[in-house]
């Protein structure tokens, strides 16, 4: 479907390149090389083809049929209506078809009040520069934009920079005479120096000048009538109805050129919103980040003293096949600095030997829960079933913490007025490319969305892969709902709903296993994106509702729709018309504008990974990532939406894990087999790897949660 929409967007803008002259200009007009024969050079301004001879005409005596090239025009077209039906005249105008489709309400009143309607062609190409096909392109379309438009069709043919007769020479004239033979009477005009006491056909163009000249000629009093080229001669039609087989086809023509204007006009429009609003949430991150960081760093006289959360804590870990990963968190786990644990992993029906793994820990503080495999939803409900203790913490299969994480993770639940509590997920994986920019997704996500979140007080997201809430207000909203695939947005926002407050502790590290190959990934994230459009959708009531909770939903629900939903719809719309830019329009502009959003990006980027600790040296994956990752995330939203408002139930499914954080973080520091209990030591090179981030403008980077 998108590749169907964006080839028919592409279409549209050629076409209306085309039309404009941007994309495939035709050529000027060609030096004069043979002229016309003498009988048309020495005769009247308007030629027909008849009985295999070129014939001409001129108008009788006093007569002046009044002739304007050009337009519609929206400002002097109507001018020139209301000034010749002041003195009762009628005219002839002479339209480009790309006009026509513009303005067609205009076209219509010029028949309505007894004029005619000529073609000057679609886009006002000189028909003896241009090769045989565009030159019969240019009428057939003109008349199908007129047939379209009005119901009618039209004889009369003026060809653009064409004034006399004795101007048809060379190459003008062969085009002359192909259109001639083709049925078209050809309108040239007199001279603008005849007597009009002695007929004439005067040629104005659609401006002011052309106006004042009009309305002196109308005064004229040697002029008896001032007529249409047709009415003068007595003998023809111009504008004769189509048939209903080309009314319906200038119909779909006259629509799709005029869609294509609508578009481009919309796109030109979007493209400065799209630039806009980039640059304003590159200005929010920057802003609020600061603040979030003054906030931490700066003591306030009269905050209250709160003390140190030191009670039991228990740890649910819900696990589906995760024999590759599960030991190693648990290895983290119990290697924490936090000590009074109770873990509980709930085995969810899994058919590889993560139960078997989990078991053979001797450690009294981890306990194993079986159940069918239900989902993770309900794999967390049946933990907090067991669960002991007040704070809870959750944490997915392939999760390892760092030793101090539990600790500083549940310290913000002192606060009496906070639920829950977000950590800050690091990618174990990130040495390929396609890690690398998952890395800076993440980074920049955890360090710039998230603490803006914070200090606007609406943070959407809990991660499942770390996050720490009090048992009273899980509890209290009837645990984890099933209703979404995205578990843990679902969660949060019921959390504000129920008017608890979530928050980020930006010291509390965990490491996660992200996608490594691109069909992995894709699924991931589509599962993410469609189960925060549920989510969304779910939590809409929120936006009519008072306090805390009205807060959330205004401000992260509008954020979501507007940076998440809406700009990833739009960005490949603005990146076809970029593209369109590049090519035929001014590629030195659209280079710069591109420039420069990657120079914002690489700032924004650097900045994120300076705030995490990281290193700068993963840069150079941005420009890849703008041109390739972004793209990747657009897809999926795009099929997100397309897939909810289809209304198709997306299927709960698994990542394939390979153990990557554990291998990568966590070294036994025993080395008897199967043995858990002993610390993790934690690998220097990997606490301190390089990393990249996604630049600030895809716009995709949904809430991050352990959905898989």
């Amino acid at each position: 479907m998108l590749t169907l929409c964006l080839s028919l967007l592409a279409t549209m803008l050629l076409f209306q390149g085309w039309s404009t002259n941007e994309v495939f200009a035709a050529e000027g007009r060609r030096p004069c090389s043979t002229p016309a024969p003498r009988a048309v050079s020495d005769g009247g301004p308007v030629l027909r083809f008849e009985k295999g001879r070129m014939t001409s005409t001129e108008m009788p005596p006093r007569t002046v049929a009044l002739t304007y090239d050009g337009g519609p025009d929206p400002v002097w077209t109507p001018r020139l209506l209301d000034l010749l039906r002041e003195h009762h005249a009628h005219a002839t105008f002479f339209l480009h078809g790309s006009q026509v489709t513009r303005y067609p309400g205009l076209v219509r009143r010029v028949l309505s009040e007894g004029h005619e309607v000529g073609s000057l062609t679609y886009t006002g190409a000189v028909l003896g520069s241009v090769s045989p096909v565009r030159a019969r392109m240019e009428l057939l379309f003109t008349r199908a934009a007129l047939e379209g438009a009005t119901g009618v069709g039209t004889e009369l043919l003026r060809l653009p920079g064409t004034s006399t007769v004795r101007t048809l020479c060379g190459a003008e004239w062969r085009a002359a005479r192909q259109a001639a033979e083709g049925g078209y009477v050809l309108v040239a005009a007199d001279s603008p120096h005849a007597d009009p006491a002695r007929g004439a056909i005067r040629q104005f163009t659609q401006t002011e000048e052309a106006y004042q000249r009009t309305a002196k000629l109308l005064r004229n009093r040697d002029v008896s009538e001032f007529l249409t080229v047709t009415a003068g001669l007595g003998e023809l039609r111009a504008n004769e109805p189509a048939s209903p087989k080309e009314r319906w086809l200038g119909t779909r023509i006259f629509w799709f050129a005029a869609i294509g204007h609508v578009l481009v006009t919309a796109m030109t429009w979007m493209l400065g919103v799209v630039g806009v609003l980039g640059l304003l949430k590159v200005a929010l991150l920057f802003l609020f980040s600061r603040m979030h960081i003054r906030r931490l760093r700066r003591h306030r006289p009269g905050a209250p003293w709160l003390r140190r959360v030191s009670g039991p804590v228990t740890v649910l870990v819900p696990a589906y096949n995760e024999e590759a990963g599960i030991e190693s968190t648990l290895r983290s786990l119990l290697a924490s600095t936090y000590r009074e644990l109770q873990i509980i992993v709930i085995d969810d029906g899994s058919t590889d030997r993560t139960a078997e793994i989990v078991e053979a820990v001797p450690d009294p503080r981890v306990t194993l829960v079986r159940q069918s495999n239900a989902g993770k939803a309900a794999a967390l409900n049946t933990g907090l079933a067991h669960t002991r203790h007040d704070i809870v913490v959750m944490l997915d299969g392939d999760t390892v913490f760092e030793p101090d994480a539990i600790e500083r993770l549940i310290q913000p639940l002192a606060h009496p007025s906070i639920g829950a509590v977000s950590g800050n997920i690091k990618v174990a994986n990130r040495t390929g490319l396609l890690g690398r920019w998952q890395h800076l997704e993440y980074v920049t996500g955890c360090n710039l969305d998230v603490r803006m979140f914070e200090v606007l007080e609406c943070m959407p997201t809990v991660p499942g892969a770390i996050g720490a809430f009090r048992r009273e207000a899980l509890l209290g909203v009837g645990g984890v709902s099933e209703d979404t695939l995205a578990e843990d947005t679902d969660l949060t926002m019921a959390l504000w709903r129920a008017g608890w407050r979530v928050v980020y502790e930006e010291h509390a590290v965990a490491w996660t296993e992200v996608p490594g190959t691109l069909s992995q990934l894709w699924r991931q994230r589509y599962r993410w994106c469609y189960g925060t459009l549920q989510a969304m959708w779910k939590h809409r009531g929120a936006f009519t509702e008072v306090g805390s909770a009205g807060r959330f939903a205004r401000r992260a629900l509008t954020f979501l729709l507007v940076f998440q939903v809406v700009l990833p719809l739009l960005a490949p719309v603005v990146d076809v018309f970029a593209l369109y830019g590049l090519f035929f329009y001014d590629p030195v502009g659209v280079g710069a504008l591109w420039l420069g959003f990657l120079g914002l990006q690489l700032l924004v980027t650097g900045y994120a990974l300076r705030l995490d600790g990281e290193r700068l040296d993963a840069l150079w994956a941005v420009p890849l990532q703008s041109l390739v990752y972004r793209q990747l995330l657009y897809l999926v939203v795009f099929q997100s939406v397309v897939t909810a408002l289809f209304g198709v139930r997306l299927q709960w499914r698994r990542m394939h894990r390979s153990g990557l954080a554990g291998q990568r973080l966590v070294r036994s520091a025993v080395s008897s087999p199967g043995h858990v209990g002993s610390p993790p030591a934690v690998e220097q090179h990997a606490l301190g790897a390089s990393g990249d981030q996604a630049p600030y403008a895809h716009h995709s980077s949904f809430p991050k949660g352990s959905h898989e």
